[in-house]
């Protein structure tokens, strides 16, 4: 068991306060947007050495692969650790983005080599060459945009806005067979993201003036369904935020997820999203590569975003976990590059035990436990290498607590998250 120190990222959609929160600080008034807990050559996290130095959790692994990752992983992965865990706290709505599917990833990252786009090039959309297929469960309330909508339903709430300036386009969406609905919002959002800019805008200051108008109209509201009134809601507030942006028009045509603590959303290569606000922990395959198409000043490229990502609908983006044993829930997930479990500490259930063969980070977010001897408290994590043993989690009682803050939590009980592979 190494403790580690992760890579914090200061983006300015981050929230002030959740993550300190969550850690019993002070706020400092800086948006604290995530904690890096893996071995991304971007964001490594970090282990403390005898000496008091600080070494990157990849150069760890480097230094013995068989030690940290074990047989099984080297034999298909290599010396790479294969994901990476992070806390995610959304002040404000992040970039509309879509991730690279494994061969979209190694194409393109070879592409914008040979054109001899240095890593940290602004322009660069492939930071590496692998995909990244993600899940993210919540801390704390958690809304997000995930994946289209089925056309027949964004039909229905192009209908309740009544807006001439839309009819052209719902009729692209009129009557649509389950057949041919992908290459249908296919050829709308393609319209919509071609659009001349002065047409763009015009088009979307039309649509935010009548959802305004049925927003304002109360009397109104139980005609509609309420997953309608969200997503006009979400549309005027991007509006606010970023006028005229593409990413206004694309809430339109996706879904409005309002996630509970404990709950998930699992998101495949291609699927066009963006989280909103919340905290929460999220876990991927060991990538950093984004291709934004709206909602963010950083480099937006259309033309790719378009070439990978995915327009088929999706029924139900929110996913359930399954429990596994008492206090055990596991979140599946439909890649080999992680698994992720939530592991409920309670004075009837104390302890649990990480016999994996492979390596795992936990990350502690409520309550106080102990592992081999040392406190962890939220926002703390710790490396569990393959081939460490007797890893385990036993519950800290309040009253053997030295931290105040966390009396409540471990009076409830403890929460830790574990991901592997």
């Amino acid at each position: 068991m190494q403790p580690l120190r992760p890579a914090i990222r200061h983006y300015p959609w981050g929230s002030t306060t959740l993550i300190p929160e969550l850690a019993g600080q002070p706020a400092t008034g800086d948006p604290v947007a995530e904690l890096w807990f893996g071995a991304h050559a971007t964001g490594p996290a970090y282990v403390a050495q005898p000496d008091g130095a600080l070494k990157g959790l990849d150069e760890i692994i480097a230094a013995d692969p068989e030690y940290h990752l074990g047989a099984r992983v080297q034999k298909q992965w290599g010396s790479r650790l294969p994901f990476m865990l992070k806390l995610l706290a959304a002040g404000e709505p992040l970039s509309l983005q879509a991730h690279p599917s494994l061969a979209e990833a190694e194409e393109g990252f070879a592409r914008e080599n040979a054109a001899g786009l240095a890593l940290d090039d602004p322009r660069r959309n492939y930071k590496d060459s692998n995909h990244k297929p993600e899940l993210i469960v919540a801390l704390t309330p958690f809304r997000g945009l995930a994946g289209f909508r089925k056309a027949s339903s964004t039909h229905k709430l192009f209908s309740v806005l009544r807006c001439p300036e839309l009819e052209p386009y719902a009729e692209l969406l009129e009557n649509v067979e389950e057949d041919n609905e992908a290459a249908q919002l296919h050829t709308l959002f393609r319209c919509w993201v071609t659009l001349a800019e002065d047409e763009r805008k015009h088009l979307i200051s039309a649509i935010v003036d009548k959802a305004c108008e049925v927003l304002a109209d109360e009397s109104s509201w139980q005609s509609y369904s309420e997953w309608m009134l969200d997503s006009l809601r979400t549309v005027v507030d991007l509006q606010r935020r970023y006028p005229g942006d593409i990413g206004v028009l694309s809430a339109l045509l996706l879904h409005h997820v309002s996630l509970q603590p404990g709950e998930a959303l699992r998101l495949e290569a291609g699927q066009l999203h963006a989280y909103l606000s919340g905290l929460g922990v999220e876990i991927m395959a060991s990538s950093d590569n984004v291709l934004r198409g709206g909602l963010t000043e950083k480099h937006v490229d259309v033309p790719e975003l378009l070439s990978l990502l995915q327009f088929s609908s999706v029924r139900d983006p929110i996913m359930e976990p399954e429990l596994i044993a008492e206090g055990q829930y596991n979140y599946p997930s439909h890649t080999e590059d992680f698994l992720l479990e939530r592991v409920q500490l309670t004075r009837q259930h104390p302890r649990v035990r990480c016999d994996y063969g492979g390596p795992a980070i936990a990350l502690v977010t409520r309550g106080a436990v102990e592992c081999n001897g040392r406190m962890l408290r939220p926002t703390e994590a710790v490396w569990l290498p393959a081939g460490a043993a007797d890893n385990g989690f036993v519950l800290v009682d309040a009253d053997e607590s030295v931290h105040d803050g966390m009396r409540a939590g471990a009076e409830s009980g403890a929460e830790l998250f574990i991901a592997r592979v």
